[in-house]
């Protein structure tokens, strides 16, 4: 199904979104699952860890790992993976859209152990429609069907997607192709951050910005990296678009790269408070000795108002 949303309730979605704030996984027990990127000094991924190869630290306090995966193909079935396409089909995308579209079906089309898709396709308003794996040739046709027109509804939009995220269970990886030049959005862009801090969706973003000015494009840019390192993910800013291939590559190898650490928290309370996350190395292996760890800041706790009032 396809849903056009309009501009004024995606404004409300900040207030319900962060009520229901919850651990990042749950089965049974409040499993708390985060996602790690390791890369080498040489900036090589690193893909051969075990869970004792990490430290993991909530509020500055070791965690045991209780759960632990390489590669997010490796247990699809237990924790399925849904991914996400937010496309920016606004007037300011027009130059290379019909090479950004087919760059980012192929990619699509490597990632075929998502359990769905969800494609947010926005300019002044904003659309959402979910597709499965056998669905694929209709999110295919809706992709190559957009028509580059209009104002940019970027945080909207993102906001739209998350909102839809919170009620889905496992991982969830969201690739985002847009300039980053919000011109019509009702939610600012500091409602927009918090969101995505509340979320567990890590996000990959791709800036093309070469239109804008030089200005604007520092400031856009500055924007989009702040939001996806809160995630975890990555930004890239391509030249051309003969670079979105190589992109969209190199986001599927990571994909196929990234760990996946869980723990039980040793603070029980469901106070709903902000917890920080730390992943550090610790093995002994002399070549990672100097490596880059990328994972989301932290989670919000689950909540409960007895409980967090103190009585």
């Amino acid at each position: 199904m396809i849903r056009a949303w309009p501009i004024v309730p995606v404004a409300a979605l900040a207030s319900s979104i962060l009520s229901a704030q919850q651990p990042i996984f749950s089965s049974g027990i409040d499993l708390v699952q985060v996602g790690v990127t390791v890369v080498d000094k040489e900036g090589r991924l690193v893909t051969d860890l075990t869970a004792d190869d990490f430290e993991l630290l909530e509020d500055g306090k070791p965690q045991d790992v209780r759960y632990f995966s390489r590669g997010l193909e490796s247990d699809a079935e237990m924790m399925p993976l849904h991914l996400g396409l937010l496309f920016d089909a606004s007037g300011s995308m027009e130059q290379g859209g019909r090479f950004a579209k087919t760059a980012a079906i192929k990619f699509l089309n490597t990632i075929t152990y998502a359990e769905d898709i969800t494609l947010v396709d926005f300019d002044t308003e904003v659309r959402v429609a979910r597709y499965g794996q056998s669905d694929f040739p209709r999110l295919v046709e809706r992709i190559r069907n957009q028509e580059a027109t209009g104002m940019t509804a970027l945080y909207d939009a993102l906001g739209v997607y998350l909102d839809g995220a919170f009620a889905q269970d496992g991982r969830k990886v969201l690739l985002l192709y847009t300039d980053g030049a919000d011109t019509r959005s009702r939610m600012p862009f500091t409602d927009t951050a918090d969101l995505v801090k509340a979320s567990d969706v890590t996000v990959y973003a791709v800036g093309f910005q070469k239109h804008l000015s030089a200005r604007v494009r520092r400031i856009q840019r500055m924007r989009l990296e702040q939001l996806v390192e809160i995630t975890g993910g990555k930004c890239y800013f391509p030249d051309s678009e003969d670079d979105l291939d190589e992109i969209y590559e190199e986001i599927a190898n990571e994909l196929n790269a990234r760990y996946s650490l869980g723990f039980v928290s040793t603070n029980d309370r469901s106070d709903g408070t902000w917890r920080r996350v730390e992943v550090k190395m610790q093995s002994a292996r002399p070549e990672l000795s100097r490596t880059d760890i990328r994972t989301r800041q932290g989670y919000f706790a689950a909540y409960d108002e007895t409980e967090a009032n103190g009585r």
